[in-house]
C-alpha cells in the first residue's frame, strides 16, 4: 500500500533530499516548507503537492495542520524535520525564542493537532533531532525561553533534546493507540540551515572548504527515508533515539521521564492545548 509521508522543512537539505527518495520509491510524499519557490520547486520536481507553512509563526501552523487534515486521509508518516540554529536571541510574533518554537513548539503543536489522524493511520512521527543535544544543551526546564541563559549553541542543543524528550513522551502516551515515534541525528550535514546563524556555526556550514567535511544531503535524507520505509519495532524502536540507521546514545537527562512530561505539558500549555 502506497503511504502519505508528510516531510516538513521539505524545500531544501535533507528534507527535499528525502521527499525525492520516498517519491522514487513509491510513496506519496506531501513537502511542506517556508520558501515558496523552493517548496514549489521541490515539489514540482516530482509531481508532489505542497503546502507552506514558517514555524516561526504558529498560526501558520495551525493553518497548516487544517489543511493538513482536510486534505489526506491517511497520514501515515509524518516527519517534523523543520529547525535551524540563529543568531541572538530573538522572540518570535507569538513571543516564543525562536529556537525553541521553530525547532521543537511549532513541530509539537503540529503533531498535537494532526494527533486523531495520525492515531487513526497508525503513524509514525520521525523528530529530526541531532547530537546537538548531547554536546550543546544545558537544559533547563525551568527557562526555556534561554531568559537566564542564552547562545545560540545552547538553545539549539537544548531544542534538540526537547525533540527526544517530545519522541519519548509521544510513544509513551499513544503507543498502546497505534502511535509510534522516534528521534535521530541525520550526520552534520552540508545544507543551509545554519544561514541565519553567526560565528563558527556559519562559517562551518556556508564555506565551501568547511562544507567538504560534512555529510550530503542525500545521506541525511536517507536516514530520514529508512526510517519513513521502516516498521516499528522491527527496523526501529518507538520512543528511541537513532544516529546511521542504528540505535545511538545521547545526554542522559533524554531518559528521564519526569523531564519529558514536564516538557510536553509546558508545551501544551503555551500552545493553549489539553495536556491530556
Amino acid at each position: 500500500m502506497t503511504r502519505t509521508i508528510v516531510i516538513t522543512g521539505a524545500s531544501d537539505g535533507i528534507g527535499a533530499a528525502a521527499a525525492r527518495q520516498l517519491h522514487a520509491a513509491g510513496e506519496r510524499v506531501v513537502v511542506v516548507g517556508r520558501h515558496p519557490d523552493k517548496t514549489r520547486a521541490v515539489a514540482e520536481s516530482i509531481g508532489a503537492p505542497w503546502h507552506l507553512a514558517d514555524f516561526a509563526d504558529l498560526d501558520q501552523v495551525r493553518e497548516l495542520a487544517s489543511v493538513l487534515t482536510e486534505r489526506y486521509a491517511r497520514i501515515d508518516v509524518l516527519a517534523n524535520n523543520a529547525g535551524g540554529i540563529f543568531g541572538e536571541r530573538t522572540l518570535t510574533r507569538d513571543g516564543f525564542e525562536q529556537t525553541f518554537q521553530v525547532n521543537h513548539l511549532a513541530g509539537f503543536l503540529l503533531t498535537n493537532l494532526l494527533l486523531e489522524r495520525l492515531i487513526e493511520s497508525r503513524a509514525s512521527v520521525i523528530q529530526t533531532s541531532s547530537v546537538a543535544a548531547q554536546r550543546f544543551s544545558r537544559f533547563d526546564i525551568d527557562d526555556l525561553q534561554g531568559e537566564r541563559r542564552y547562545t545560540a549553541s545552547t538553545a539549539y542543543g537544548n531544542a534538540k533534546l526537547e525533540n527526544i524528550l517530545f519522541t519519548k513522551e509521544l510513544a509513551r502516551r499513544f503507543g498502546d493507540r497505534g502511535l509510534s515515534a522516534v528521534a535521530f541525528h541525520p550526520g552534520a550535514i552540508a545544507s543551509g540551515f545554519a544561514g541565519s546563524s553567526r560565528g563558527l556555526w556559519r562559517w562551518m556550514y556556508t564555506n565551501p572548504l568547511a562544507s567538504r567535511l560534512l555529510t550530503p544531503t542525500e545521506v541525511g535524507g536517507a536516514r530520514l527515508g529508512w526510517l519513513a520505509l521502516g516498521t516499528p519495532g522491527v527496523d526501529w524502536r518507538s520512543g528511541g533515539y537513532n544516529a546511521k540507521n542504528r540505535p545511538a546514545r545521547t545526554t542522559p537527562l533524554a531518559d528521564d521521564p519526569l523531564l519529558a512530561r514536564r516538557l510536553w505539558e509546558q508545551s501544551a500549555d503555551m500552545v493553549a492545548l489539553p495536556t491530556r
